[in-house]
């Protein structure tokens, strides 16, 4: 006997890493957080692209990963 979990758990939501499209973003050091946040805000609106991580590095360079469903691979990558 198989046991299910009931559906609308956060266990059920998650989706199979193949469904998703990563892309690795570097943002140069000495960029303000509100042009970074205006960078990946626009990546979002243009590719579809929603953040997955983001990391601040000691040197002040951030390196965001963004993703995105495999279904809209049409779309444009993100480049800054």
């Amino acid at each position: 006997m198989t046991t299910r979990r009931p559906t609308g758990t956060i266990g059920g939501m998650e989706a199979v890493a193949g469904e998703y499209e990563f892309a690795p973003l570097r943002i140069p050091p000495g960029t303000s957080r509100s042009a970074a946040a205006t960078m990946l805000s626009l990546q979002a609106d243009t590719g579809g692209w929603e953040l997955a991580r983001l990391q601040l590095h000691a040197d002040g360079t951030r390196k965001a990963i963004l993703r995105r469903r495999a279904r809209l691979s049409y779309l444009p990558k993100p480049h800054i």
